[in-house]
């Protein structure tokens, strides 16, 4: 994690992720007094210490969402259907969805104890991280990325194979939901996810002709994380997903990002009367959700007929001295030159 002191010596960590505060929020707020599941979504930035490279840098953008208070199945299913409908939203094809169940507290000491003895029995062949996360955190060896340990982790036992009856009836349900859904998905026994707070379901969706290094969603239950912030054992589920990885598949898939909406309405005006009813004007269209420029300072209405042709606005006010007496404006449409007297009044309703 980033790390360092700051000015008054006090040691200081960046966020890395988003679930973590999620979940402090939640308890810090009373929403477990609330009709359960509570489901949260976020954008915030996020930092890592560690080397960058392609889709990976050291500050990056999260979107995730989260769903606390609930330890059905379904909701697993919901989530990653969210994330996955999200996806095709943008465009984006050739995607793989890879499960995984890592058990619970019950049974997976079990499983690691077996997982240490089988790689305690090949430590010589394992890289010096590994070799590290071998006392520290043994499940990590199977995310492992150096060639050189591929081989070993490919004939690692499977976690699946020791989940006790609730884990494995849950993982059963997860893909049977999966299957009412129809989102293919392939069951990966090395998946275990980055974040030690993870438990039963995991999941990443990565593009098909790249490795884990760009998987663009991930996600999976943390089951026991609201308790080891404070709070009473508390089930929950969420993804994350992160901006600049999403941007980076979009290139690579030449998909082009649709343009920001641009103003619909340019608002010509000349004299102070007038001003002030381009202001009120002005307001009332974008209370409507128009988006509206207004012309500023006392250029000349050929200037700012040459503003709004310039940012291709097709619909014009024009409002004068004898406008404002009259309470009237002029509407002009850019497309084809023709103008109409319209009521000021009626302006924002005609707009809309």
């Amino acid at each position: 994690m980033y790390t360092f002191d700051d000015r008054g010596s006090n040691s200081i960590t960046l966020k890395p992720e988003g679930t973590a505060s999620v979940c402090r929020a939640y308890l810090e707020h009373g929403f477990q007094n609330l009709p359960q599941p509570v489901r949260l979504y976020y954008f915030s930035p996020g930092f890592r210490y560690e080397r960058p490279q392609a889709g990976r840098f050291r500050e990056f953008h999260q979107f995730g969402c989260e769903a606390i208070g609930e330890a059905d199945a379904f909701l697993d299913a919901e989530m990653i259907d969210m994330s996955w409908q999200f996806l095709k939203s943008l465009g984006l094809k050739n995607t793989l969805l890879f499960i995984n169940s890592i058990g619970c507290p019950e049974c997976r000491p079990k499983y690691l104890e077996v997982l240490r003895s089988y790689f305690s029995n090949n430590v010589n062949e394992l890289c010096p991280d590994c070799r590290n996360r071998l006392e520290r955190n043994v499940l990590r060896l199977l995310d492992c990325k150096q060639p050189g340990c591929q081989q070993i982790v490919n004939q690692a036992p499977k976690s699946i194979d020791y989940l006790c009856l609730p884990c494995a009836d849950h993982f059963q349900a997860l893909k049977n939901y999966l299957g009412i859904l129809e989102i293919p998905f392939e069951v990966n026994q090395r998946l275990v996810r980055g974040l030690d707070y993870y438990s039963r379901t995991v999941f990443e969706i990565q593009p098909e002709e790249e490795k884990s290094q760009s998987t663009i969603v991930g996600g999976g239950r943390y089951d026991g994380l609201i308790e080891m912030l404070g709070g009473k054992a508390t089930p929950a589920i969420g993804f994350a997903t992160g901006i600049e990885r999403i941007i980076l598949n979009l290139k690579r898939q030449n998909i082009p990002v649709p343009a920001i909406p641009a103003p619909k309405v340019f608002i010509a005006c000349l004299g102070d009367a007038a001003r002030n009813e381009a202001v009120k004007l002005t307001a009332a269209l974008r209370k409507q959700g128009i988006g509206v420029i207004s012309a500023t300072s006392a250029k000349s209405l050929k200037a700012q007929m040459r503003q709004a042709n310039n940012l291709k606005i097709s619909r014009v006010v024009i409002i004068g001295e004898d406008e404002v007496k009259a309470g009237t404006a002029l509407l002009k449409d850019m497309t084809n030159s023709q103008q109409e007297t319209v009521k000021l009044a009626d302006l924002p309703g005609l707009l809309k």
